[in-house]
């Protein structure tokens, strides 16, 4: 039997139990816009502190029902370091521990098979500059090609270069995946991308001829944004809305 909320609360750090309410408010929005693919996509914290381990879903549960205590804590190697009835999906510890082995800004890793998303990662060109949603992600957009389901550790490393420093990586045929200081950003980076990716397919069904943004634009979205976003993150912006909006519709993550 799972640890009860309060028991968890009471066996880990301050900072570790706002990580897991964070992280289960995250896996519960991604549910709440449609983004889930059953139980078999993943969204994962870095647990605070000098330890090389972290957060993800227990494999199996539906992302609307996630709480803070039912996260599993593991390590880069995948075993587990709390006691859990949950097993991990290994697919997603493949590439997760290999984000978080080889970005230490990366706290928060968020990997969706959204409808749209795949959509675009089938297309040769992937993502492209036609609208205002897609300049930020542009700006900081790897691709990577497909490989399979990501069960082998040899396609770590490519993945990690794929990645680089950006914020936003295209898994050709596949999905996406957003990376954040906080789960907060890497959530907010997904809305981004997500709906860039939902406008570019209902652009194209329109079967008229696509404008695209001119590259000088694109080259100056970054300045645009820090603007618009005075000095702090989107993430950190929109994050406390966000969890207005679950507390009214699908309050109890934070268990």
């Amino acid at each position: 039997m799972a640890a009860s909320s309060t028991s968890v609360r009471n066996i880990v750090s301050a900072e570790e139990w706002e990580a897991r309410v964070n992280l289960a408010a995250a896996y519960r929005l991604t549910a709440l816009f449609g983004w889930d693919d059953l139980v078999f996509t993943h969204i994962s914290a870095r647990v605070p502190g000098p330890e090389h381990q972290f957060l993800i879903n227990p494999y199996g549960m539906m992302f609307d029902e996630i709480t803070a205590s039912s996260l599993v804590k593991v390590d880069l190697d995948g075993r587990k370091v709390m006691d859990s009835p949950y097993d991990i999906n290994p697919a997603g510890f493949t590439i997760h521990s290999a984000v978080h082995a080889a970005r230490e800004d990366a706290l928060c890793v968020m990997h969706t098979h959204s409808v749209n998303g795949v959509a675009v990662s089938a297309q040769k060109d992937g993502l492209l500059p036609l609208s205002q949603q897609s300049l930020g992600v542009l700006a900081s957009l790897g691709y990577h090609d497909y490989e399979g389901i990501a069960l082998n550790d040899d396609e770590r490393p490519r993945l990690v270069r794929d990645l680089g420093m950006h914020t936003f990586l295209m898994l050709r045929n596949h999905g996406l995946l957003t990376v954040g200081a906080t789960a907060a950003d890497a959530f907010v980076a997904m809305y981004f991308f997500e709906a860039a990716c939902m406008i570019q397919v209902r652009a194209q069904a329109g079967g008229g001829e696509l404008t695209r943004i001119a590259q000088p634009i694109l080259d100056g979205i970054k300045e645009q944004i820090a603007t618009v976003t005075r000095g702090v993150t989107a993430g950190a912006l929109a994050w406390p809305g966000l969890l207005r909006r679950l507390d009214r519709r699908n309050p109890g993550y934070a268990d």
